[in-house]
């Protein structure tokens, strides 16, 4: 068996690595039984780098790209690894105000598209923003001899990274990676997690994302295949699972509920007998999820800890107590430094909450917008979160909200996601946001908006004020207001937009 490649400087170094080490083991597989091996992906991956480089693409050249998660994807993020460019991914979901936005500030020379795909032609889009060069890339890479490529990258801490975060209020702001910093995080969730070249991997989320990298890394350098999929359809996964042999699934804690919805179709039989364990972050994970999971899909979920600025923070392992794949993120990945930061600027002792800080290889190299570095940072290099949270005497670390998404009620701070936790297990709830809203008497007033459980009827607010009373929660902190809707508003990592929320609701009648 292959020993794990960490060490190594770049992402193709990484590629080339792996290839030479098992070059015969599977490594890409999709829903139409396609199969690639690790040699064979590094051999297309050279012929498509060669392609793009005909197109004018060189080291340090600016590309953005915005596709869905499939096999052609991966081969062509890794042969501008190989030339050393500059990539941009960009999530399917974005339109053309981020699109637009993303590519004028990477001045992107080539910008790649499924063309017209899942209803909506991208390729009309890039025209409409004025993309440089625009290449259909769905099914169809360019190709050139790999004769022609000039020596691959050997500097691993160059820019060549940009990853933007959706902008709410204002213009997004553009991420700055290295291959560096990427490998540390996908070295941080390889270690944590011990997967095994027989294991079977998944990816149903947007490669496109910051996880895309994470999850490849980890494939690469623990030499494990993984199955790519376009869209995440559920009742796809039980066939497409067993077919394949996926061992780990994930994704997000939607993802983990609606593995547990296609188990509870079938209670009197194992629906995914190959899985061993799920795995996930980008969203909180209610600790009842976790024995949920254990106890009707009979494997642990390890749920992780990240965000586009650092791509692991902290990640659950198979390894850890129920205790702690429940109750926590998990503890720091291998080389991050975590603090719980105080009001008062000090290192909060176990069990106190405060701001998440963190420092380490994987930290981003600042914005694209250099402004916004100073806010970024504290004095002593530790990246500000924004999320709020405590360590743990084991080490591992609980997050309990956002410092923006803590409702001050009547001078009462309430954490959204402790209320959320208890509502999630009344049996009427399928998943709930628990967000402040302005309010003349109380400043702001708490209000759960609620998605019924499946075959139950919508729960009342006078019910769910007895749970809440009856699970102990101090009377400041129950909802004042219920919203019932068929269905939360998601991005494309199934995480839940809580700023449509407010905006939708703030302004809504109320008595």
């Amino acid at each position: 068996m292959s020993a794990p490649i960490y060490d190594v400087e770049t992402m193709w170094e990484l590629l080339d690595r792996r290839a030479g080490a098992t070059p015969d083991a599977p490594f890409l597989l999709d829903p139409d039984d396609r199969r690639l091996t690790f040699a064979e992906t590094r051999s297309w991956v050279e012929r498509v780098a060669a392609g793009f480089q005909g197109l004018g693409v060189g080291p340090l050249t600016p590309v953005s790209w915005q596709l869905p998660t499939r096999i052609e994807t991966v081969v062509a993020s890794l042969a501008l690894a190989r030339l050393g460019a500059v990539q941009n991914p960009i999530i399917h979901i974005y339109r053309d105000r981020e699109v637009g936005f993303a590519l004028r500030q990477t001045g992107a020379r080539l910008f790649l598209v499924p063309g017209e795909w899942r209803g909506f032609d991208y390729a009309a889009m890039a025209a409409r923003v004025g993309a440089p060069r625009v290449w259909v890339a769905y099914d169809r890479l360019p190709e050139g001899d790999p004769s022609t490529l000039p020596p691959p990258p050997t500097d691993g801490h160059e820019i060549r990274w940009i990853y933007f975060t959706s902008g709410t209020t204002s213009e997004p702001k553009g991420v700055q990676h290295t291959d560096q910093t990427l490998i540390a995080g996908g070295k941080g969730l390889a270690v944590a997690l011990d997967m095994s070249p027989g294991d079977v991997g998944s990816v149903a989320f947007p490669f496109a994302h910051i996880g895309g990298p994470d999850y490849l890394i980890t494939c690469l350098a623990s030499g494990f295949p993984v199955l790519l999929m376009e869209a995440f359809v559920p009742g796809d996964t039980p066939e497409l699972f067993a077919r394949h042999g996926v061992t780990m699934g994930g994704g997000s804690t939607a993802f983990y509920t609606a593995f547990l919805t296609e188990q509870r179709k079938q209670p009197d039989r194992r629906v995914y007998p190959t899985l061993r364990l799920l795995s996930g972050g980008g969203a909180p994970k209610p600790p009842e999820v976790y024995f949920e999971v254990k106890r009707e899909l009979g494997i642990p979920v390890a749920h992780g800890y990240g965000m586009t600025e650092v791509p692991m923070i902290c990640q659950g392992s198979p390894l850890d107590t129920d205790d702690q794949l429940a109750h926590t993120e998990g503890a720091p990945v291998t080389g991050a430094e975590v603090r719980i930061v105080g009001d008062d600027g000090s290192t909060a002792p176990p069990g106190v909450e405060g701001e998440v800080r963190v420092r380490g290889p994987m930290v981003f190299k600042g914005y694209t917008d250099r402004a916004l570095d100073a806010a970024a940072f504290d004095e002593e290099g530790f990246f500000r979160t924004g999320d709020l949270g405590h360590a743990r005497p084991d080490g591992h670390v609980t997050l309990t909200g956002r410092l923006k998404d803590v409702i001050i009620r009547k001078g009462e701070n309430v954490s959204a996601k402790e209320v959320e936790d208890l509502l999630y297990q009344h049996p009427q709830v399928g998943d709930v946001a628990v967000i402040g809203l302005p309010d003349r008497e109380r400043g702001e007033r708490v209000c759960a908006v609620v998605e019924v459980a499946s075959g139950a009827d919508a729960p009342t607010l006078d019910a769910l004020t007895a749970y809440l009373k009856e699970a102990g929660l101090m009377v400041q902190k129950i909802p004042e207001q219920l919203v019932v809707v068929e269905q939360l508003p998601r991005n494309a990592t199934m995480k839940v937009l809580k700023y449509q929320l407010r905006s939708q609701l703030q302004s809504a009648p109320w008595p």
